[in-house]
């Protein structure tokens, strides 16, 4: 990394060490039609990715003291289209599922909801209204397993149902996590996400939440999700709903925790 002062969101020695051989290896394989090496160090375009994620500023607004837009969306958009990111994410879920003793791929997973608003230049064709939360602009899936780690991220209009959303989770999980046949979901959740589930050979059962008890009461297994939704509100580009393709709001979330 060059001589800069850190920011926060700065990748680690240590975080680097993991990736960094990674990113070595899918450059060898993507060398430039015109021998060009590239002018910024790939961990300093990762540092920039987290930069933007984490304090929610716009491209041009990105410090002078990391790589410009021009470098940083290319990189951001190619890893986003041909699953760079995506595979990044999953090796390094395993590796912190192998440290918690856990074998590397889930058999359980929790799925839930989150509608967000759309920032005024979102595509109205990619956009809806949530009804029941009246929230115009996006809603955001997501699969967890037990440890809170993110299997699958979907994002949709949020008009889109919750049965549409856990319909496209639950295929996303048997394309990528095939070992999963369990998955918990709320009341949002319909017959149509249990049957689909019952297909591809996973049982989806509803956790509902106990009107017994007054105020905040965590609900068994959904917690999970719900914390990670929170979490997710640490980042600030994913606050509100900036992506104009739902495609890098899907990376920007995988690229979040």
């Amino acid at each position: 990394m060059s001589g800069r002062k850190a920011y926060p969101s700065d990748l680690t020695d240590e975080q680097w060490a993991v990736i960094g051989p990674f990113l070595a290896a899918w450059k060898a394989k993507h060398p430039s039609v015109s021998g060009h090496q590239g002018r910024y160090e790939l961990r300093e375009i990762v540092n920039a990715i987290f930069y933007q994620n984490r304090t929610g500023c716009q491209w041009a607004y990105l410090p002078h003291d990391l790589p410009p837009k021009s470098a940083t969306y290319y990189y951001f958009a190619l890893w986003r289209d041909d699953g760079t990111d995506q595979t990044i994410h999953d090796l390094l879920r395993c590796q912190a599922r192998e440290r918690a003793g856990r074998a590397e791929d889930p058999t359980a997973v929790v799925l839930d909801t989150q509608s967000v608003r759309a920032a005024n230049h979102v595509p109205a064709v990619t956009t809806g209204k949530d009804a029941a939360k009246r929230v115009p602009g996006r809603k955001r899936g997501l699969a967890v397993d037990a440890l809170g780690l993110i299997i699958a991220v979907v994002v949709m209009a949020a008009s889109a149902t919750d049965n549409q959303i856990g319909v496209r989770l639950l295929d996303r999980v048997v394309a990528h996590t095939p070992t999963v046949t369990k998955a918990w979901v709320d009341a949002g959740f319909k017959d149509d996400v249990q049957i689909h589930g019952a297909v591809n050979g996973i049982d989806v059962e509803q956790v509902k939440r106990s009107d017994t008890r007054a105020g905040f009461v965590p609900v068994a297994k959904r917690w999970l999700v719900e914390q990670v939704h929170g979490t997710l509100m640490l980042h600030r580009r994913l606050v509100r709903e900036y992506e104009i393709r739902p495609a890098s709001s899907e990376s920007r979330t995988g690229v979040a925790p």
